[in-house]
């Protein structure tokens, strides 16, 4: 008699076997006994042992039903199924029972023991420095952090917004974020959104009133400091059909009528199909800045218009220039990294490369620590590893981060020694800085998506000097902000150890 598969394989007449076998064992009661001890002990451990139903080409294994389903189309009198499908349902429930978890006020604590209440002990007895105690305790209350909406408000009532959010990049003070929506008709919308915190332990979110519309893709975008900190924003703009790609260099006072000022220096510059960009702060290349495009690097000056070309063998998708002086990290699709000496010209045959290093894929993003001597670089594998610029070797990599062919940053905040990356899977990842250990995994809040990948800005002091802590995220058309929570110690005290 034909029966569905079970996860066990048992059919019916593996029922009447086992009726059988029960009736055997009432008549003789000492063998029955022997044998329900020795199939307790052989039930115990195949169970530990199959534990997950071995996989059947052209089934799948359904665990609330305890049955195999075909996967051909045609044989389920309904939808066709898919392993496609069913992966990304088994995702889904995962995502949706994080998303739960991190809801609860009560989270893990990022390492075995760690809570405020055990630091301040430490701290007042001696045992824990102070720079190891303020990281520590910033990991604390970054892994302790809630979800809450942001509403975003416009000086004219715009209706709420319902375009999605492609990318937003905060200033250096965190007053202020850039932010590229899609739009539905097709090509994008940018403007800047200003913060403010408030008393309750909240942020205020103000979108400015000039917003610019464009049918050509946003690639990547800087702040620049051009009067001021901060004053200007460049984009690096992709061409379509005959419009030509470019460089905008765009005062940040263009975006907001109210502004009684005049808007400050308005540019662009025809450079075709640029990957990245970035803006020197050094003063010996004041006001000047660098493209990534394929097989180029282009350094102008935005005043004298004067131009700097250099030939690279490989795209180049990530830059960032040192402080100290002037020089210009470069991460290629390649997977190579190296520097740039601006002070250094004349050289031909890649004899101006310097610090060079590798990584197995291409590389998405760089960022340069404080003191210049370590360098961060992601790669398209998922692989984000800390380098030694002076001895041109990996020394840490942070494990867990998820990409595939994505173009993905990182962020990093050497104040409260955190990393954090966005992956390909919309989960967003935040790491310690110092050991590379793991401390919390975010879910998006809306389901997983190639076009709904979440993009952050955290930083000490959302909204300025007297701003808030945390993170903040725009997945799809919301806002989040990720506070601290008021009382960490009684959070972390609270939570038992998994």
């Amino acid at each position: 008699m034909l029966c569905f598969i079970t996860r066990y394989g048992y059919s019916q007449t593996d029922s009447s076997n086992q009726a059988s076998q029960r009736g055997s064992d009432a008549a003789n009661p000492s063998t029955s006994s022997s044998s329900v001890s020795s199939s307790s002990t052989s039930t115990s451990s195949s169970s530990s042992t199959s534990n997950v139903a071995p996989e059947l080409p052209g089934f799948y294994f359904d665990v609330e039903k305890n049955r195999y389903f075909r996967l051909l189309p045609g044989h389920n009198n309904c939808n066709p199924l898919t392993k496609e499908q069913l992966q990304e349902k088994e995702r889904e429930k995962h995502r949706a029972r994080l998303l739960s978890e991190d809801d609860q006020p009560f989270k893990k604590a990022p390492r075995v023991g760690l809570n405020t209440a055990l630091l301040l002990q430490k701290r007042r007895v001696g045992l824990l420095p102070s720079n190891s105690y303020c990281r520590l305790v910033h990991e604390v209350k970054a892994s302790g952090m809630m979800r809450q909406r942001l509403e975003v408000k416009s000086t004219e009532n715009h209706s709420p917004n319902q375009d999605n959010f492609r990318v937003i990049v905060g200033d250096s003070a965190s007053e202020r974020v850039f932010t590229v929506n899609d739009v539905s008709h097709g090509g994008c919308k940018y403007g800047i959104m200003n913060f403010k915190g408030c008393s309750r332990g909240s942020l205020a979110v103000e979108m400015c009133d000039n917003l610019y519309f464009t049918n050509r893709k946003v690639n990547s975008i800087c702040w620049a400091s051009v009067n001021h900190p901060d004053s200007h924003v460049l984009l690096c703009l992709v061409g379509m059909a005959d419009t030509p790609g470019c460089v905008s260099l765009l005062p940040a006072s263009l975006f907001s009528n109210s502004n009684p000022e005049q808007p400050g220096m308005l540019c662009s510059f025809k450079i075709s199909a640029a990957w990245s960009c970035a803006w020197c702060l050094n003063p010996q290349a004041d006001k000047s800045f660098s493209t990534g495009l394929s097989r180029r690097i282009i350094v102008q000056d935005a005043e004298a218009r004067r131009t700097q070309t250099y030939s690279v063998t490989s795209d180049v998708l990530a830059q960032q220039f040192a402080v100290r002086a002037p020089v210009l990290f470069n991460g290629c699709r390649s997977g190579e990294m190296f520097s740039i000496d601006l002070r250094v010209r004349g050289r031909r045959g890649g004899g101006w490369k310097s610090s060079r290093f590798h990584q197995e894929s291409a590389i998405t993003s760089v960022r340069l620590l404080q003191d210049e001597n370590y360098l961060l670089a992601a790669d398209m594998l998922g692989q984000i590893k800390l380098w030694d610029v002076r001895a041109t070797k990996p020394v840490r990599e942070y494990k867990g981060h998820h990409n595939e062919h994505a173009y993905l940053p990182i962020h990093v905040n050497e104040a409260e020694g955190l990393l954090l990356a966005v992956g390909q899977d919309c989960y967003t990842r935040l790491w310690s800085l110092q050991d590379g250990q793991l401390l919390r995994t975010i879910p998006s809040p809306h389901p997983a998506a190639k076009d709904l990948i979440p993009s952050v800005v955290f930083s000490s002091q959302l909204g300025g000097r007297r701003g808030l802590p945390g993170l903040l995220m725009a997945v799809k058309h919301d806002l989040y902000y990720f506070s601290y929570n008021t009382d960490p110690q009684d959070t972390t005290t609270r939570q038992p150890a998994r």
